[in-house]
């Protein structure tokens, strides 16, 4: 991916880069910068109470954001990951809330896209939203855009996402495990 760097610094610096996922394109931005959380929210017109996802790097990266998970939420991420299965876990203290809702937060390690090698090459926890307004389809390229997005965004990474069906979304934190979502990845409820 050309100007990788680039992209990073941009994050750093607390912007949002619009970037194609193993499943949709993404709005990506530092999970660790409050403002960061905050614009990618007010860029799409995301409600209040309506947590943002995240992008990790690795399994290892999970000890920034969530509190350690349970044997059987080890055993699906090791399953699944890299993928498009997001897992919901006791979020740790400090977290924007606009990535928790009821003490939880959802996370993945992405599957192989541009999104992966960007999260990767920042080392740190990204925002995972599709780039699209909210209650809109998502997207599949930054030529999508809407106009208010477009110029909301300070990076953007060509490409085209697949599609298809949303990341799979699974609450580890019951017992047993929960599909909230079913998506890209089927999993048996029964093996849960």
């Amino acid at each position: 991916m050309a100007a990788l760097q680039e992209l990073v610094t941009v994050l750093e610096r607390g912007g949002v880069v619009a970037c194609p996922t193993e499943t949709w394109l993404g709005l990506l931005a530092d999970a660790r910068n409050h403002h960061a959380i905050d614009k990618v929210a007010m860029l799409k017109g995301r409600p209040q109470g309506m947590p943002i996802a995240l992008l990790i790097p690795s399994a290892d990266a999970l000890r920034e954001v969530a509190v350690r998970p349970s044997e059987g939420a080890k055993a699906l991420m090791e399953a699944h990951w890299p993928g498009p299965l997001t897992v919901l876990l006791q979020a740790k203290p400090g977290l924007s809330p606009m990535l928790i809702k009821d003490g939880k937060v959802g996370v993945r390690v992405p599957g192989p896209s541009p999104a992966a090698e960007l999260t990767r090459a920042f080392g740190h926890a990204v925002t995972a939203t599709s780039a699209n307004l909210s209650g809109e389809p998502p997207l599949r390229s930054v030529d999508e855009l809407p106009s208010s997005l477009a110029r909301g965004v300070d990076g953007r990474v060509p490409g085209i996402s697949p599609g298809g069906a949303p990341s799979t979304l699974v609450d580890t934190t019951t017992n047993p495990m929960t599909i909230v979502r079913p998506g890209a990845i089927e999993i048996d409820p029964a093996a849960l």
